[in-house]
């Protein structure tokens, strides 16, 4: 779990001086924002859509704003990540449904890494009971949750791609842990 935590740390580290070579002309710096900020978004627009052909249109269309964009804000993660919901429930209204049915991807691809038919099975098992714990939260509940565990936005951030209070997004995610911690799938039965 390490490694993403790193991860964004690193993003956080270099976002603030691409910025600044993209505000003065530096293509290579909106190259390198493209890549840092590809694989995040991907995960993040796929959750909504269910489909890796609109995700990917759907990101693409996000780095044609930002690199268009002359006023880039100073907080760029939360502003990339609330143009990039906006235009996935812009989609999701066009088809005429609400993502409610679906639920959170798994935050990390651990599985790659695993080894043993036990190993793989046990996780197998534990996702299947988180993934139904998750579909019975509210729909509000799950997306403050998978912005913060699997996209690593702070409470800060969270407020701003919802346009809703941060101690609105606290209680959502307390009540949201509170009701998954509670869930009889997820105690540990031995």
């Amino acid at each position: 779990m390490a490694e993403p935590q790193d991860h964004h740390h690193s993003l956080a580290d270099l976002t603030p001086a691409l910025l600044d070579r993209l505000r003065e002309g530096d293509p290579g710096a909106g190259k390198l924002l493209c890549e840092l900020y590809h694989p995040p978004l991907m995960r993040f627009c796929f959750r909504y859509l269910g489909s890796q052909e609109e995700a990917e249109d759907l990101v693409q269309e996000v780095f044609l704003r930002v690199l268009k964009n002359d006023a880039l804000p100073l907080n760029f993660r939360a502003w990339i990540y609330k143009i990039a919901r906006n235009r996935c429930l812009d989609v999701i209204r066009s088809r005429g449904r609400r993502p409610d049915d679906q639920i959170l991807p798994t935050a990390s691809r651990i599985d790659a890494d695993l080894t043993g038919c036990l190993t793989r099975l046990v996780r197998r098992e534990q996702r299947a009971h988180l993934k139904r714990a998750l579909a019975e939260l509210p729909e509000t509940q799950r997306e403050v949750l998978h912005l913060r565990y699997a996209e690593n936005l702070s409470r800060t951030e969270i407020s701003e791609v919802l346009d809703v209070p941060e101690p609105l997004v606290k209680s959502r995610l307390y009540e949201g842990m509170v009701r998954l911690r509670a869930h009889d799938s997820l105690l540990d039965q031995k």
